[in-house]
């Protein structure tokens, strides 16, 4: 369990690490390169999520919680990353 919440966790924090990275007065392409990297991070807590519910680490409730929030900050990324074209 401490490896998928090592994981899960380094994950999360890669997805705000990469937009406050990207963000940094560099040029839109490498902005849209970096929300890219945020939204791998993002496809990849929500990989740990299916782990962590199918090993029942987690309960259903919070799994579509958490799940609905990744869902969100996808729509989110992807629309910034899509304004900057």
């Amino acid at each position: 369990m401490y490896i998928l919440t090592s994981q899960f966790k380094r994950a999360a924090d890669s997805i705000s690490l990469n937009i406050a990275e990207g963000s940094t007065g560099q040029s839109n392409a490498e902005f849209s390169r970096f929300l890219g990297y945020a939204l791998r991070s993002n496809v990849e807590v929500v990989g740990c999520l299916h782990l962590a519910i199918r090993r029942n680490y987690i309960s259903q409730g919070d799994f579509k919680e958490l799940y609905a929030y990744c869902e969100e900050l996808l729509v989110m990324i992807n629309s910034l990353r899509n304004r900057l074209k």
